[in-house]
């Protein structure tokens, strides 16, 4: 059975870094919508310019740019022993799509991370991202935060565009209105989960091993569909 998982929650609820710890774990691509715009961004093509655009108002790309990105990377061979997508669906509109882009597959398991808003503000205001490769630096990373060098391709590190506080609100403004509802689609299946995502990442990290197992002993029985 594929192990396909959705990570949901808010801007800075850590999503990415546990999702990358989570696809390294188990040996299946992590699927970001945010990584693929950015590549988009960083070749200047003209999705991308548009995209970069939308992102530095901290407003979110139309449904059909985020499905079509997905669905392609979904059917890659890599992605047949399942995938984690991180920031995708961010809205119910494309969980629905989704729905339908997985008929015939193994069921989605839905994690939920949860952090208080006044957490999320601290941590986004002080996120760095690299310059070269667009990957967020690990919050834990104390050597290269405070040196300012990616310790995956020995980049610099900088604030993201889209992390200044009036942008933050922004985002998190969005979340609330588009995002949230997603929890209320999400949480009446057997394979969703919540866990806390205010807590140390190692700790997050196996309450999400945690987490995915016991919504996989619900597949296994045949009552997720």
């Amino acid at each position: 059975m594929a192990l396909n998982l959705i990570m949901l929650g808010p801007p800075g609820a850590g999503k990415g870094t546990q999702a990358e710890r989570f696809a390294k774990l188990k040996g299946i691509p992590k699927i970001s919508t945010g990584d693929m715009l950015r590549e988009a961004v960083k070749a200047g093509t003209e999705i991308g310019l548009r995209a970069k655009a939308i992102m530095d108002r901290g407003e979110l790309v139309s449904d059909e740019v985020m499905i079509g990105i997905v669905q392609d990377r979904m059917n890659r061979d890599d992605a047949r022993s399942g995938f984690i997508l991180d920031g995708f669906p961010r809205t119910v509109a494309q969980a629905r799509s989704l729905d339908q882009v997985m008929v015939g597959r193994s069921p989605l398991i839905v994690i939920d991370i949860i952090v208080p808003e006044s957490e999320l503000v601290r941590r986004l205001g002080s996120r760095m991202v690299c310059t070269r490769c667009g990957s967020n630096a690990d919050p834990s990373d104390t050597k290269a935060i405070s040196t300012l060098v990616c310790s995956k391709c020995g980049g610099q590190l900088t604030q993201r565009t889209d992390d200044n506080q009036s942008v933050v609100l922004e985002r998190l403004k969005v979340y609330h209105a588009n995002t949230a509802p997603l929890v209320a689609y999400y949480q009446g299946r057997p394979t969703f989960r919540a866990v806390d995502g205010a807590q140390a990442a190692d700790v997050v990290a196996q309450a999400l091993v945690d987490a995915v197992d016991g919504a996989k002993s619900v597949v296994v029985g045949g009552s997720a569909l």
